[in-house]
């Protein structure tokens, strides 16, 4: 049965992100694009990152190209735009599919833990994003319309 901290990701250099290494941390997984109307968030997401980050927390982005085709990209171009445009400095992984008959294993778990409105476990769109706290818990999920800012005071609370 996984866990959180049995999952993997692949880094764009294709490097294993091994989740084991997450332990006894607050982590928020966020699907993310660079063509997006909430492509503006990345700002707060690297903010948040920057306060909480010496506080045992970390995000991961994972781009998606699932949603209006808003992250078409490579992932070298999709680091790149990130990092120069919005100065992200927290793992980003390959692209990957958050819905459908590809979903990515992470995706997968973190749906099967935490659905979303109304009960639905889907991916919406672009910059959902999932708290998991230092046991490998989901203690929340946000949609996108959510800002980073708005979850400040649960990250915090939670580290």
């Amino acid at each position: 049965m996984s866990t959180f901290y049995t999952l993997k990701a692949t880094r764009k250099n294709g490097e294993v992100l091994d989740f084991s290494e997450f332990k006894g941390k607050t982590v928020l997984v966020v699907n993310v694009a660079s063509a997006c109307g909430f492509t503006p968030q990345y700002k707060g997401l690297q903010a948040l990152y920057e306060k909480y980050k010496d506080q045992g927390f970390t995000i991961i982005g994972f781009p998606c190209n699932q949603f209006g085709g808003q992250e078409p990209g490579t992932d070298e171009e999709i680091a790149t735009f990130c990092e120069v445009n919005h100065g992200v400095t927290f793992p980003l992984v390959k692209k990957s599919d958050v819905n459908g008959d590809n979903t990515n294993e992470v995706f997968k778990w973190l749906k099967s833990e935490k659905s979303g409105l109304l009960g639905l476990a889907r991916i919406k769109w672009n910059f959902e994003k999932f708290l998991i706290d230092k046991e490998g818990k989901v203690v929340n999920r946000w949609a996108s319309t959510t800002t980073p800012e708005a979850i400040d005071a649960e990250v915090a609370k939670i580290i």
